[in-house]
C-alpha cells in the first residue's frame, strides 16, 4: 500500500517514524490509551509487522492493530502471522478485518486466538448487522455467538457476565433504523431467515426437537416475544409536536410527568434531538431522555 496510496513520496521508516511521532504528541497531550495502527496488515511482510508493533510497544502504546484491510486473510494464515507477531513483540493484539470473502468473524477470532496462545491480550473489533465498506466487517452478535457455541471456543472462552445476548435483536432493529439499511435476510441471529425451516425434513425435525436443526433458541437472541403495533390513532413527537400530544405519548410509555413545567423541558430536548437526527425518536430513545435529562443534554451539546 505505500506504493499504492503515497506512489513513491514515502518509504517504510517514513511511516515508522510518522507513527512514533503521532503516538508520542498524543501520550504527551494526555492520551491514556493508545493503539498503533497497521493499515492494510494482510499485505504487509511480518517482519515490518514486528518492527512497527515493538516501535509502538517502546514509546507507550496499549496494543498493536492488525489491519486485514482488503479481507483477504484466511484463518490459517491469520492465525499463524499473529502468533508470529505476538511471540516476538508480547504485545496485546487487535483485529480488525473486512469481509470481502465472507470470513471477517473466522480470521477475527483465529487471529485472536493466535495472540492468546502467545500469551497476550487480543481485541476484536465488530459492528452491528456486520454493517462497514464493502461487504462489511466483522459482526458482533456472530463473533459473541461464536464464542458460545463453536464446538472449538465454547470450552475455551469465558464470557462476561454482562454480556446480554438477548439484547440482540433490539440493538439489530436500531442500528438498521439509525443507518437506514436493512438487516440481510441470512445475518446471524437476527436476519429473517435465522430460525426459518421449508424443508420438510427440516422442519419436522425442528418441530419435534429444536436441536436437531438449531444450535440455539430465538430467546436467547432476544426474538420469539410478539410484537404489537398501533392500527388506531396515533399521536407523535417531533420538532413541531404540541405538549399535550407529547404527555399522551409519554403516557403510553409508562411515564409521567410530575407537571406541565417536566413536560416542556423534555419535550424541548426530544425536539432538540429529532432534528438533529431528523428521524422520528424511538420508544427507547424517548424514554432514555426522560430518565436521563442531563446525560442527554450534555450528548447532544457535545463538539466533536
Amino acid at each position: 500500500m505505500i506504493q499504492g496510496k503515497f506512489q513513491g513520496r514515502k518509504v517504510w521508516k517514513d511511516i515508522l517514524n510518522s507513527m512514533v511521532d503521532a503516538l508520542r504528541t498524543a501520550k504527551a497531550l494526555g492520551a491514556e490509551t493508545v493503539g498503533v495502527n497497521a493499515e492494510d496488515a494482510s499485505r504487509t511482510e511480518v517482519e515490518r509487522l514486528i518492527e512497527f508493533a515493538q516501535a509502538g510497544k517502546e514509546n507507550g502504546a496499549e496494543r498493536f492493530r492488525y489491519c486485514d484491510t482488503l479481507g483477504a486473510d484466511d484463518p490459517i494464515t491469520i492465525y499463524q502471522r499473529i502468533r508470529q507477531i505476538a511471540d516476538a513483540t508480547k504485545f496485546p493484539v487487535e483485529m480488525h478485518c473486512h469481509n470481502d470473502l465472507g470470513m471477517a468473524e473466522a480470521v477475527s477470532l483465529t487471529g485472536a486466538q493466535g495472540a492468546i496462545e502467545a500469551g497476550v491480550d487480543s481485541y476484536i473489533n465488530t459492528t452491528i448487522n456486520g454493517y462497514g465498506e464493502r461487504a462489511g466487517n466483522c459482526d458482533l452478535v456472530s463473533t459473541i455467538l461464536a464464542l458460545k457455541f463453536s464446538h472449538g471456543y465454547a470450552n475455551k472462552a469465558n464470557l462476561d457476565e454482562h454480556i446480554d445476548l438477548k439484547k440482540s435483536w433490539r440493538m439489530a432493529r436500531y442500528a438498521s433504523y439509525a443507518f437506514g439499511l436493512p438487516i440481510p435476510i441470512s445475518q446471524v441471529g437476527v436476519g429473517a431467515n435465522a430460525f426459518a425451516h421449508e424443508s420438510g425434513i427440516h422442519a419436522d425435525g425442528a418441530l419435534k426437537d429444536r436441536r436437531n436443526y438449531e444450535l440455539y433458541d430465538p430467546e436467547e437472541v432476544g426474538r420469539g416475544e410478539p410484537e404489537l403495533c398501533e392500527t388506531g390513532r396515533m399521536i407523535t413527537t417531533g420538532e413541531y409536536g404540541g405538549l399535550k400530544g407529547f404527555m399522551h405519548v409519554y403516557d403510553k410509555l409508562g411515564i409521567h410527568f410530575k407537571d406541565e413545567k417536566e413536560a416542556r423541558n423534555i419535550l424541548e430536548l426530544v425536539q432538540y434531538a429529532n432534528l438533529h437526527t431528523q428521524k422520528p425518536l424511538t420508544d427507547d430513545e424517548l424514554k432514555l431522555v426522560a430518565k436521563h435529562p442531563e446525560l442527554v443534554r450534555q450528548i447532544l451539546t457535545v463538539t466533536p
